[in-house]
C-alpha cells in the first residue's frame, strides 16, 4: 500500500511533490469488504489510500470524476486527489483524510445528515451531465442472486412491479453512518461505488431499515422524520421500498455479506412483524406467526 508504487494515472501536483519529498507514514484504518484502505500521513496533511484489491472492480476513474462534480454541486463528499493502479493492476483512489465513522448521534447530527442524504437526491442528472451516470435498475442491481431465492423472488417481484420504480433520480446507493465520516463537526459521505440514477425511495428506506436493524426504531424515527421534512414521501410508497429493503437485507443475509450482532435477527424478525407487506407471506428465514 505505498503510493510510491502506485502508477498514478491522475495526481494533485501538490501531493505528488508532498510524497516526492518524503515518503508518508502508512497507518492502519478500519477495512471495508471490497477494497484495503490506509492513512498517509505526510507532514502536516493526511490523506486516504483505497486500492481494490479483493475482488471487487468498480470503475474507479468514474468515481473520481463523480466525486469532483458532487464537490462541486456542493455536497460534502472527500477532495479526490488521485487515481491509479498499482503493481497487480488493481484500482486504487486517493482523497482527502475526513475524520473517523461518527460514534454518538444526537437529533441534531442526525438532522444534518439527513440534509445531506436530501441534497444527494435533490441533484438532477443535469447537474452532473458528462459524468455518464449508470441506470442498473434497482432490482437488477440491488438483488444479485434473487432467481434462486425461491420464496423471496415473487415477492420482491410483486413489490417492484406494483408501480413504476424511478431511474432518474441520485441515489448513493448505501448511505448509512459507516459510510460517514465526521471531523470538527462537518460529516462527509464517502463510497460511492454504488452510486447511480434510481429512485429515493428505495435509498431511503435502505438508510432506514439499516438503521432498524444495527441502531435502534428511536433513532430511526428521528431521522426518518428529518428526511421527510426535506422531501416529501407518501407513507404507503415508503412502506413499499422498506419492504424490499428488508427483502435485501435477507438475501444479503443468506449469502454472507451482512453483520450479525446479537439483536440483528431479533430486529429483522420484528421488522417483518410490523410490516403490512411482509407479515404475512412465506419467508423461509422468518415463517409468519399464526
Amino acid at each position: 500500500m505505498d503510493p510510491t508504487n502506485i502508477q498514478w494515472s491522475e495526481l494533485d501536483p501538490a501531493v505528488r511533490e508532498s510524497f516526492e519529498s518524503a515518503k508518508p507514514a502508512i497507518l492502519p484504518m478500519e477495512q471495508g469488504f471490497e477494497a484495503e484502505v490506509v492513512k498517509l500521513a505526510s507532514g502536516e496533511s493526511a490523506f486516504v489510500l483505497k486500492v481494490w484489491n479483493k475482488g471487487s472492480r468498480p470503475n474507479i476513474e468514474h468515481q473520481y470524476r463523480l466525486l469532483k462534480a458532487l464537490r462541486a454541486a456542493g455536497i460534502n463528499v472527500s477532495k479526490p486527489l488521485g487515481w491509479g493502479t498499482d503493481e497487480n493492476g488493481n484500482q486504487a483512489l486517493l482523497t482527502s483524510f475526513d475524520g473517523a465513522t461518527p460514534q454518538r448521534l444526537d437529533g441534531k447530527s442526525l438532522e444534518r445528515i439527513a440534509r445531506l442524504q436530501a441534497a444527494v437526491h435533490r441533484i438532477s442528472a443535469e447537474d452532473l451531465e458528462g459524468i455518464g451516470l449508470p441506470r442498473f435498475g434497482i432490482i437488477n442491481h440491488f438483488f444479485v442472486g434473487l432467481k434462486e431465492q425461491p420464496d423471496l423472488l415473487p415477492i420482491v417481484t410483486e413489490l417492484a412491479e406494483e408501480a413504476p420504480i424511478r431511474e432518474d433520480q441520485l441515489i448513493h446507493g448505501d448511505f448509512h453512518f459507516q459510510n460517514l465520516l465526521e471531523r470538527d463537526g462537518t460529516f462527509t459521505v464517502i463510497d460511492w461505488t454504488n452510486c447511480q440514477l434510481g429512485d429515493l425511495r428505495y435509498d431511503i428506506a435502505w438508510s432506514l431499515t439499516l438503521m432498524k436493524i444495527y441502531t435502534s426504531d428511536r433513532l430511526a424515527a428521528k431521522y426518518r422524520e428529518a428526511y421527510l421534512a426535506e422531501i416529501s414521501i407518501p407513507p404507503e410508497e415508503l412502506e413499499r421500498f422498506e419492504a424490499l429493503a428488508i427483502l435485501r437485507w435477507i438475501l444479503f443475509n443468506r449469502r454472507g455479506g451482512v453483520p450479525r450482532l446479537p439483536q440483528t435477527m431479533k430486529r429483522v424478525k420484528a421488522l417483518i412483524a410490523n410490516s403490512t407487506r411482509l407479515r404475512d407471506r412465506l419467508i423461509a428465514d422468518f415463517p409468519p406467526v399464526r
